[in-house]
């Protein structure tokens, strides 16, 4: 599977609807799209996620649930090497 950099980019005046969503429905993620990490920008309106999946198109998905309230980058940064634990 392929690992992707996900920059989160809250609207002005969204960042506690944001966490009102997320905490009310959590990621929302599609099956096969899968979190493994996430850090906030410190007094930041950014959030950071390392995600992977095999199928690029549930970006998509995932992106139409939050599309009103941030911006989001996506960065492909390859694949996990077999065997490897590190994240």
């Amino acid at each position: 599977m392929k690992q992707y950099m996900v920059i989160e980019t809250f609207f002005p005046g969204c960042k506690e609807k944001v966490y009102e969503r997320f905490h009310a429905k959590g990621r929302m993620l599609p099956q096969g799209l899968v979190y493994l990490d996430s850090w906030l920008e410190k007094d930041g309106d950014r959030c950071f996620q390392l995600m992977e999946t095999a199928d690029f198109s549930l970006f998509r998905a995932w992106l139409e649930k939050w599309k009103d309230l941030l911006s989001v980058e996506v960065i492909e940064i390859g694949e996990k090497p077999h065997g490897s634990n590190d994240a």
